[in-house]
């Protein structure tokens, strides 16, 4: 950009400079018709001297133009705007993976968790069941949601906010991975998962847990999937500082696996998990 602005201002700088000059040439010509008018008025009567001024309009008429010293056409605002977005956008086309627009299956949602119209929100419910069908896809012990898209191959990125909460489980779900009765969140049993809970703790559901070094409290998490490399990576999507890394071979279809946690009549982990849906 400063790039651009230098050149803009070099090309402004010359054409006003060439406008000066012409602008020069024009005022001495008319400096020059002045003089002869005072020469003339000095020598000749009043009559000769207004016959003198018309021929001397018509010499003139032709060499003198309109010069346009107003320079409001710059591109300033182009300069002045949301450079953040212009660069993003710029960038936006070579970052891979992008963070993905996934969103939520309402079909396998617990039946109290309630989830957002565009289904990238889902929060605990503290009122009744609500009257959803049950099927083999649904969830009907744990309160857990999964993706609507499954994964087979490539590289997939996205993030999750989690600000607030004081219980939540975010990962990786086989497609085929059981989702009736109450469910062991771990490798073995199909769940890549990592876990806050006890209100500040963090853990990579492994068998047994493993606790992870987390200085401050998670606003936001990343999770990076290399299908073909076997890679699963979360992270703190604030600072990309790495929280844990799980490395399998994948057998089969993963969808990606949300559980709000439940929240709790005194007004803990009322707030949900949204998705952080990255839009240009």
């Amino acid at each position: 950009m400063l790039e651009e602005l230098e050149a803009d201002t070099a090309r402004t700088l010359t054409d006003i400079e060439q406008k000066v000059q012409r602008y020069s040439q024009q005022l001495r010509k008319v400096q020059e018709g002045a003089q002869i008018l005072q020469e003339r008025l000095a020598e000749t009567d009043r009559h000769t001297f207004l016959a003198g001024v018309a021929s001397l309009s018509e010499r003139l008429k032709g060499k003198i133009h309109e010069t346009n010293l107003t320079y409001e056409d710059f591109p300033t605002s182009k300069y002045t705007g949301p450079l953040q977005y212009t660069i993003w956008k710029s960038l936006f086309q070579d970052i891979h993976p992008v963070p993905a627009a996934l969103t939520l299956d309402p079909g396998t949602a617990h039946q109290r968790l309630i989830l957002s119209d565009d289904c990238t929100i889902v929060a605990y419910g503290n009122l009744h069941p609500q009257p959803l069908q049950d099927s083999p896809k649904r969830f009907d012990v744990e309160v857990s949601v999964l993706g609507s898209e499954a994964f087979s191959s490539g590289v997939h990125y996205w993030e999750v906010v989690v600000a607030e909460k004081t219980q939540w489980v975010i990962g990786l779900a086989h497609e085929a991975a059981s989702r009736k009765g109450s469910i062991q969140i771990q490798p073995s049993r199909g769940f890549y998962c990592i876990v806050m809970h006890d209100g500040n703790q963090y853990s990579a559901c492994t068998e047994p847990w493993t606790r992870l070094n987390v200085r401050d409290k998670l606003d936001k998490v990343g999770v990076f999937l290399d299908y073909d490399q076997g890679l699963l990576i979360f992270y703190n999507a604030d600072d990309m500082s790495w929280l844990y890394t799980f490395r399998e071979k994948f057998p089969g279809k993963l969808c990606s696996y949300f559980s709000p946690g439940q929240s709790h009549a005194n007004g803990k982990n009322v707030q949900p998990l949204r998705i952080n849906t990255v839009r240009i």
